[in-house]
């Protein structure tokens, strides 16, 4: 289990403390995910929208594109933010786009304010995949970092779950003020936690980063004379270590990412990025309860989508357990494999559905749902889960956050085009030629991660 006798050592107490509340506000981020995919059929229907306007196909792919727009915005935004004036403000930060989000939505008058509030869903979306990520693996022992990491990814999918069923069964207008207060509580869970010692080390803030330091070890000032020693030792190993690393170079250079190991840690990074959206993973999740509407399954579109949402949660928990036991390796090519087995067999199924006249009465009530439910609890256990941790650990550390800003705006670009091709593919070359591309790129990516990609279980987070 994730949480095992280790997780409740004294040492790691504060540092699954801290993990758990910056992860709140990814919980808020995933009921917005969440939103859109029950919502966006009702917003389509002239009778059961919600609001005093409908969208149209064009208008839909555009609501479901933006987010990813924000998204490039709050990766360039909060990388400057993290680096100049620390994880903390940043932190912060990531909750001031999420109100506006569901302000906007309260208030909507037309299809512009579902545009601008995507991007500001896509602003601290984008955020949160620079600064979450690189905060937990600064605060975590290696021991347990692969399932702190991953707690991030199960509350995202908690989150969608929370989406799916608000937005099925819960009035538009109450949504907001159901989510809003997150985002509140997320703020003053943030405030007891201070920044990182890596952090508060490369500022030069000695004194802060030992603090910090014992903090996140849970080592109280009157601990005994071996223990604090032992811990001192390890801080000044790691002072050391930072201050090598600034000495190497009064700042970043090119050649800090034009030389081999850089290469190929950023080309891992930008095919890990597109697989993880070109595998269609996102896609399926903004757009389920459409899918199942244009396979005419027996149950309900949006029971489909609830019942897919458990069990990306399921695979979501699954891969925490084992992604610090069996390494990361394993559970991507377990993924992608799957996951390519899974998109073809469901584009055989709606190719059937949409251009022939075989009768699938027998299978329309079980069939979609089965397949759909394997695609997306088959990525979460690796594809969408463990992609953020390899990429935070494969970096070396004097480039960890410019390399991860780039990479991660890679993903918010792919994500614009997935989320904006999606349905326009849905609906001029059909569902199951979409299912098939993914299929491919599934492949592709099996290919790539077999013979290029090093397995980073156990990697020093400082290590250049």
């Amino acid at each position: 289990m994730i949480f095992n006798g280790d997780f409740f050592k004294v040492e790691y107490r504060r540092q699954l403390l801290a993990s758990l509340s910056v992860t709140m506000i990814s919980l808020a981020h995933g009921i917005g995910l969440g939103w859109l995919s029950p919502m966006l059929p009702k917003l389509q229907s002239a009778s059961a929208t919600p609001i005093d306007f409908t969208v149209n196909v064009d208008e839909s792919s555009w609501i479901g594109a933006l987010i990813s727009v924000g998204g490039v915005i709050g990766n360039i935004s909060f990388l400057l933010i993290f680096d100049r004036w620390g994880r903390k403000v940043a932190i912060y930060g990531l909750a001031f786009p999420h109100m506006c989000l569901w302000l906007l939505l309260y208030f909507a008058e037309s299809v512009e304010y579902l545009y601008v509030a995507r991007i500001c869903g896509g602003l601290t979306g984008g955020g949160i995949f620079i600064v979450i990520p690189i905060f937990i693996g600064e605060i975590a022992d290696p021991s347990i970092r692969g399932r702190l990491l991953s707690i991030f990814a199960l509350s995202m999918n908690l989150g969608i779950l929370f989406g799916f069923i608000l937005s099925s069964y819960v009035h538009y207008h109450i949504i907001p003020l159901v989510v809003s207060p997150l985002p509140c509580l997320y703020l003053l869970a943030a405030i007891q936690f201070p920044d990182t010692p890596q952090f508060l080390l490369r500022k030069g803030l000695y004194t802060e980063a030992l603090k910090s330091f014992l903090f996140y070890k849970n080592i109280a000032c009157d601990k005994e004379a071996a223990i604090k020693a032992e811990i001192q030792r390890q801080f000044e190993d790691l002072k050391l270590l930072i201050l090598h690393q600034q000495n190497q170079s009064s700042s970043i250079t090119c050649s800090d990412f034009f030389n081999k190991k850089s290469l190929i840690a950023i080309c891992s990074g930008v095919v890990l990025m597109l697989l993880n959206m070109f595998c269609g993973s996102f896609a399926l999740v903004n757009y389920m309860s459409s899918i199942f509407a244009a396979i005419k399954t027996e149950l309900h579109p949006d029971i489909n989508t609830i019942i897919v949402g458990v069990v990306q949660v399921i695979g979501a928990y699954i891969a925490t357990i084992l992604v610090d036991r069996y390494g990361r390796k394993v559970l991507l090519l377990v993924s992608t494999s799957g996951m390519g087995v899974g998109l073809a067999a469901f584009g055989i199924y709606a190719f059937f559905a949409e251009e022939t006249e075989v009768d699938l009465s027998l299978y329309s009530h079980w069939l979609p749902l089965l397949l759909m439910g394997f695609i997306i609890f088959i990525a979460n256990v690796g594809i969408l889960s463990v992609t953020v941790v390899v990429l935070v650990e494969i970096l070396p550390s004097k480039i960890r956050s410019i390399a991860s800003s780039f990479c991660l705006a890679l993903l918010s670009l792919f994500a614009f085009i997935v989320l904006r091709i999606f349905p326009l593919s849905m609906h001029y070359f059909g569902l199951s030629a979409t299912m098939w591309f993914c299929a491919t790129i599934c492949a592709f990516g099996l290919f790539y991660i077999s013979l290029c990609l090093e397995e980073t279980k156990g990697k020093s987070m400082d290590e250049n």
